[in-house]
């Protein structure tokens, strides 16, 4: 599957798919619906863990793959984006922490074949996501200590190892490291699943997408996108690209810086522009495609997608862009000594 990957990925660009949670915002689920007959009775409300529903929604999950893969998408993301047991503690499911990720990693692969049978010319991916849980490892949530964290990295190791180890169980053909806001999560993440690649004695490709967090152009953490490519460039990703929070005019910018000094693939998938007053996202399918067909005819891009807002239609549109453009080719770059803090550093000899 790797070297069919790999595959793709120099003939042309691959499409991501858009957003889970918009689609299953759709449905306008309640709190039985996300329930389901297996946790009617569970001692506390659970509305809103749509992670959850690929237990007890496991057709709604499916189908949302399924519109993604038809709108032409060559990869989905499994629906594990807060399957690590921090973030499943918010309702006290931790202990699903293993099957949630293994069966949406399963629900994922199960449409991927459909279409792959259908279409064996063009094979579909599984991504199984890691997202970067609710807590952060380097900054403190108490204003008044600064010195104080409420997770440790090793026990983000220990998430990460759990979550991983069920994605890869379920069929997952990639590990992403998603939405990261703080490099030190990611760092916990890349060792947690190397370890477990070393346990399974198996390999597969690691994505990692970080997220600039607003007009700062920095990570939550601090960092500029060239530093945090500096940090994480020893986990040889198979892609390092940025997600979320911001629009694709908002996030081009530091595509562009990346896309410069990365030797791997490069992915995006930005939200459909900035939310509005409602916290909604209005730019269009058109709109949105426009602008990231640009993108791919200035040879940024070997991954692109969609985050907030976009739907089988963003996904549609962008496919259709662009199908024609050439993907981006993978830079030659000097060997010298490259650190990173908040700002990049190179030593070079001259």
């Amino acid at each position: 599957m790797s070297d069919q990957l790999k595959q793709a990925l120099a003939n042309r660009i691959l499409v991501l798919d858009g957003a889970m949670g918009t689609m299953i915002q759709r449905h306008k689920l309640d709190e039985a619906g996300y329930r389901g007959t297996r946790f009617a009775d569970w001692p506390q409300d659970v509305k809103g863990n749509n992670d959850l529903l690929t237990l007890t929604q496991p057709d709604i999950i499916k189908d949302i793959h399924r519109q993604y893969y038809a709108a032409g998408a060559d990869m989905v993301e499994t629906n594990t984006f807060n399957s690590t047991r921090v973030s499943q503690a918010d309702y006290g499911m931790e202990d699903l922490t293993y099957e949630l990720n293994k069966e949406g990693a399963c629900l994922a692969r199960a449409v991927a074949d459909e279409f792959s049978i259908r279409e064996p010319d063009k094979p579909r991916f599984v991504v199984g996501t890691l997202g970067p849980t609710s807590r952060t490892a380097s900054l403190s949530p108490d204003v008044n200590n600064p010195a104080f964290r409420n997770i440790t990295f090793d026990e983000l190791v220990e998430n990460y190892t759990e979550s991983t180890k069920g994605l890869i169980e379920g069929g997952a053909d990639i590990i992403m490291i998603e939405t990261i806001f703080d490099t030190l999560n990611a760092k916990a993440a890349i060792f947690a699943i190397q370890k477990v690649f070393n346990e399974m004695n198996r390999e597969l490709p690691i994505m990692i997408s970080g997220t600039i967090t607003d007009a700062s152009g920095r990570t939550l953490s601090g960092q500029t996108a060239e530093a945090f490519w500096y940090s994480v460039r020893h986990a040889n990703p198979l892609s390092i690209g940025f997600n979320c929070a911001l629009g694709a005019a908002e996030l081009r910018q530091h595509i562009v810086s990346v896309s410069k000094i990365a030797n791997v693939f490069v992915s995006a998938h930005p939200n459909a522009g900035l939310p509005n007053e409602m916290g909604e996202y209005d730019e269009s399918p058109a709109d949105m495609a426009g602008q990231l067909k640009e993108w791919a005819a200035s040879g940024l891009l070997n991954i692109i997608g969609g985050c907030c807002g976009t739907e089988p239609s963003h996904i549609k549109a962008i496919a259709e862009a662009v199908a024609d453009e050439k993907p981006r080719a993978i830079p030659e770059i000097d060997r010298h000594m490259r650190l990173a803090g908040l700002e990049p550093f190179e030593v070079i000899q001259q």
